[in-house]
């Protein structure tokens, strides 16, 4: 009897092995082999075929729509420059329009702009006219701001500045202009000593007209205008920047045939499309994770009765695929895009760059997510497997490289800075030793440094030659040594067979697992018994199989 019960859970045991096995050989099939085995269709590698179709297809339209939007407002940017910008040469200098020198050319600029506002209707080319509200025109504003106090003498070297700001502010009105100028001659008395700053802000109307080409209702646009006479240096130099902010609406009042509104009810069908199939996608890479959650429990707890032993960090990463997750964050992305997409076309939103980020980054997901299928296959995995040998290795030579870039940005910024433009901030500095370190405008950063001082031209000699000597000779060179390093062990893996690990040789019926490394004193003293490195010791095997999940 005892024996009879004794074969009966034996043979118990033996089924739920088998079963197990059964799962964790179908857990990581390919697509084409899980449906071989078990004439299951593959949904998932479906899903996501259909879903880089349709979500490539939503990005091109989106971005061919965009793309007018952003001309229509740079070309807008241009416009008012060369209506309201006296002499402007069409280019800008650096970071501003115009640059003024003399007292008159600082008045009859400010008045250039008053009078050009006052014959807009009659200047511009475009549907552009001013903006009203409640039937009312909204008035151009002009804000002046200066030192509260102030006497300066340079020949005496000589100063009492009053640091306390102030600013004074009055509205122009084009439909009146001889008496407005009569009474505010005195707004216009300047003193440049005492003066910061110049503003001028007003509000246009325009209509973005070109959408109707591709078959959209066009956009009803405001332009807030903002003209700035900046005197902070108080060097004799005024720049004039002008900048827009534009802020795009539904028309309320519009007449248009043809098939502008079909047409965008057809994009908002799709992008409801899109959002199901992202939805769905999302829904079954979850299924797909739980399930691989409650096999890797299925498996631990069987190798922990049965051999008593531990499964391994990388055995327990086959398990958790991070594919899944990539997939699942660019489904995310992708529903929140399409529903800002949609919220756009139906003027209720003009998040534009918001949208584009969610879409591009989703669409880059998507795309980076084809190669987990590319995977499966030997001669094609080749990328995968030489970046995750290296990414590790990789990273932390960054930190360590990173240390002295840093190193060499701080430095080139505090001394080079004031004689070099490639170097007058933080950000330019790193973008352009980046720059550097690539091979590119070598010599134009030699070239362009200013040698008005003999030391700190013989400074940045050393600096240059030093840094381009070490990143590019050295720490490029063992940069791509890493990569290589990983890239001929994983050829020689596939030369030879890959480690063999408790997974495999359990998918392969093999019994003979290394001993726990709880129960090895030697392995306790030499440091070998902690659990990251219990797949360290196994000796390779010729197999040509790769779990890929």
């Amino acid at each position: 009897m005892f024996y009879l019960v004794f074969l009966s859970t034996m043979s118990q045991g033996i089924i739920k092995e088998e079963i197990l096995r059964d799962d964790l050989k179908y857990y990581f099939m390919s697509p084409c082999e899980k449906y071989r085995a078990r004439r299951q269709l593959p949904w998932k590698l479906g899903v996501q075929i259909l879903k880089i179709v349709m979500i490539t297809s939503q990005l091109i339209l989106f971005g061919l729509n965009n793309q007018l939007v952003v001309a229509y407002k740079e070309e807008n940017a241009m416009t008012f420059k060369n209506l309201f910008l006296k002499d402007y040469s069409g280019v800008d200098e650096e970071d501003y329009s115009v640059a003024l020198y003399s007292q008159q050319a600082v008045y009859d600029s400010l008045f250039y702009v008053l009078d050009q506002y006052r014959q807009l209707g009659r200047l511009s080319v475009g549907p552009i006219s001013y903006a009203e509200e409640n039937g009312k025109l909204l008035p151009l504003v002009i804000c002046k701001e200066y030192y509260k106090r102030g006497n300066v003498e340079p020949s005496d070297d000589a100063y009492d500045i009053d640091a306390q700001l102030e600013k004074v502010c009055m509205t122009h009105d084009p439909t009146n202009v001889s008496q407005w100028k009569a009474e505010n001659v005195s707004f216009f008395n300047l003193e440049f000593y005492r003066l910061v700053d110049i503003k001028i802000t007003f509000q246009l109307k325009g209509i973005n007209l070109q959408t109707v080409r591709s078959h959209e209702l066009p956009d009803c646009y405001v332009f807030f205008v903002t003209i700035t006479f900046d005197n902070q240096c108080h060097s004799g130099k005024i720049k004039i920047f002008l900048d827009i902010d534009a802020l795009s609406s539904a028309c309320k009042n519009w007449t248009i045939s043809g098939t502008a509104q079909k047409n965008t009810h057809y994009l908002l069908v799709f992008d409801g499309f899109v959002i199901l199939v992202c939805l769905t996608s999302a829904v079954l890479c979850t299924r797909s994770i739980v399930l691989a959650v409650k096999l890797l429990q299925r498996f631990s707890r069987f190798f922990r009765e049965n051999y008593n032993h531990k499964v391994c960090e990388t055995d327990q990463k086959e398990f958790l695929n991070g594919w899944y997750v990539l997939v699942i964050v660019s489904d995310a992305m992708a529903i929140v895009g399409s529903i800002l997409k949609m919220e756009i076309q139906a003027k209720s939103l003009t998040s534009y760059d918001v949208c584009s980020i969610f879409l591009g980054t989703s669409t880059l997901m998507v795309w980076v997510g084809v190669i987990r299928y590319l995977g499966y296959f030997q001669k094609y995995n080749v990328l995968i497997l030489t970046m995750k040998t290296a990414f590790p290795k990789v990273i932390r030579f960054c930190c360590c490289a990173g240390m002295i870039y840093l190193g060499y940005t701080f430095c080139g910024w505090i001394v080079l800075g004031p004689y070099h433009e490639k170097f007058e901030g933080l950000s330019r500095v790193a973008e352009s030793l980046f720059s550097l370190v690539n091979g590119d405008d070598m010599y134009t950063t030699f070239a362009q440094l200013k040698d008005k001082n003999s030391l700190v031209w013989l400074f940045s000699r050393v600096y240059l030659y030093s840094f381009i000597s070490l990143f590019i000779y050295m720490v490029l060179s063992l940069f791509i040594a890493l990569i290589t390093d990983a890239y001929d062990t994983i050829k020689n893996y596939q030369k030879n067979g890959f480690p063999m690990t408790d997974l495999q040789r359990f998918l392969r019926e093999q019994k003979d697992f290394p001993p726990s490394e709880e129960g090895s004193e030697m392995d306790a003293e030499t440091g070998m018994g902690h659990p990251a490195l219990c797949c360290c010791r196994r000796a390779p095997s010729n197999d040509d199989i790769i779990l890929i999940s």
